[in-house]
């Protein structure tokens, strides 16, 4: 079957588009801990990168942050990065390795040896609360801090906020910078209504 454009030499069928889903590249498989690890950390600076990139402008400034859970790790370790490196000049070798507590392991960690604890905080209780959540991201865009001003939820107006259709939360109270492990997972898990209403 084929969409009529006029010109059936341009037009891609069903069949085709059947055929291009056997390109998409399968999840690679690793035999070697290490080898995964450095995988894992190759994709997070990638990542951060394009988080950094200005065409989706999801960096401001230093503010931000993204982590990834460490593979075959039994003290569940997550990756972070340095503070004060911007999005665009993350590297592999630069990122931290860093225990819920917020302590960096000396052996698999970049040589800045500065975390964002707030980020900690509130990264790490995310992955404690959620160990099938392998990798958080968040952002401090100038559209997301705007519109938060406004206190209220997404309208499902359009395809790109349907994807978060009763999937989301406003906080209740803010306490200020999480700076301990009970302020992360307060506002990982206690802070948390969806009936909020904006004080007026």
């Amino acid at each position: 079957m084929v969409a009529p454009s006029g010109d059936a030499s341009n037009s891609l069928t069903r069949t085709s588009l059947r055929d291009h889903l056997n390109d998409v590249p399968a999840r690679p498989t690793f035999s070697d801990a290490l080898e995964h690890r450095a995988f894992i950390k190759s994709h997070l600076a990638q990542a951060y990168r394009i988080f950094g990139g200005c065409i989706y402008g999801y960096d401001a400034g230093l503010a931000g942050h993204m982590t990834y859970l460490s593979c075959q790790d039994q003290n569940h370790n997550i990756h972070h990065l340095p503070q004060n490196v911007h999005f665009k000049l993350v590297q592999p070798e630069l990122l931290l390795l860093v225990d819920h507590e917020g302590k960096i392991q000396d052996k698999e960690s970049g040589p800045i040896r500065s975390l964002n604890r707030s980020a900690n905080m509130i990264h790490s209780a995310i992955h404690e609360a959620r160990p099938d959540v392998i990798c958080s991201a968040h952002s401090h865009t100038a559209y997301g801090k705007a519109f938060s001003t406004l206190g209220v939820l997404l309208d499902p107006i359009n395809q790109d906020s349907c994807a978060f259709y009763e999937d989301r939360v406003l906080f209740s109270e803010f306490h200020g910078a999480v700076d301990d492990r009970e302020e992360g997972h307060a506002v990982v898990c206690g802070q948390l209504e969806t009936d909020f209403k904006y004080p007026q």
